[in-house]
This record gives C-alpha cells, sequence and structure tokens, in this order.
C-alpha cells in the first residue's frame, strides 16, 4: 500500500506530439505540486536494470527511456521529494540513494541498494507511453 495519498494514475497516453511527428519514448509527468523523484526498471539482453533518480518539478514531464520502447513491460517507481508520499507497486527492484543504474534485481540489501516496489506498466510494444503521476486515488490494478 503506497504511503501518504500519492498513489499512481497511469495514463495510456502516447501521441503528444503534434500529427505527423512521432515521439517514442517513455515519460513520466508530475501533475503534482511537489517535486517527485523517479526511477525506471526493464528488462535488457544483460538482465534487470533500474535506473534513478529523474527530479520532476510540479507539472512537468521527464523522458526516463529515450527512443523507441523495445521491451513490452516497463516498472516505475517514484517518492515525493519531501517525503509526502509514494508510487510503488509488486515488482521488487534494486534503487541507491544517489542517481544509479542498477543491473539485476537480487539480493538488493547484500549489494549496498534499497529495494523498492515498481509499479508495472505494459505498453503492448507501443514506441511511446506516457504515465501521469498524480494525487488521485488509483490502484495498481487499474493503471493499465
Amino acid at each position: 500500500m503506497p504511503l501518504g495519498s500519492a498513489v499512481v494514475l497511469g495514463g495510456i497516453l502516447a501521441g503528444f506530439a503534434a500529427p505527423g511527428i512521432a515521439h517514442a519514448e517513455f515519460r513520466v509527468c508530475n501533475d503534482t505540486a511537489k517535486i517527485v523523484g523517479v526511477a525506471v526498471g526493464y528488462r535488457e539482453e544483460k538482465g534487470w536494470v533500474s535506473e534513478g533518480w529523474w527530479q520532476l518539478p510540479a507539472s512537468t514531464c521527464a523522458t526516463v527511456v529515450p527512443g523507441p520502447l523495445k521491451a513490452r513491460y516497463y516498472y516505475l517507481y517514484a517518492e515525493d521529494a519531501t517525503g509526502g508520499g509514494r508510487w510503488t507497486g509488486y515488482t521488487n527492484m534494486c534503487v541507491a540513494e544517489d542517481e544509479f543504474t542498477i543491473v539485476g534485481v537480487q539480493d538488493c540489501f547484500a549489494r549496498g541498494y534499497q529495494r523498492m516496489g515498481f509499479s508495472e506498466y505494459d505498453t503492448g510494444r507501443e514506441e511511446s507511453w506516457t504515465v501521469q503521476l498524480s494525487d488521485k486515488p488509483s490502484t495498481q490494478e487499474s493503471q493499465n
């Protein structure tokens, strides 16, 4: 269960661009009034990878995976920088205090990392995907 009142309102909002201009990426938009730290996870040939932190000021968006999406599933963890809430899920991945790229999801603590629950997003093989972070209640099951 997420801490605080902040939870994920996942969006299938591909295609923000003007007609004829295609942007391929995984974006996260912060629709809250606070700064939010974002981490993303995905599977590559070398295994599971988690990366962070992107600091998103209120009412801004950031591209966390540039270019056409190669995987079907992407994972997201976010937290209010002031400690007011977290956007979490059921898939455990490793994170670090500072900027990080971590290969592997096993033995997070033994390797000096923290373990957090990431929300899963099924992009359905779309080349672009946007997630909206909001204060409005939602559940992981309603994100897809």
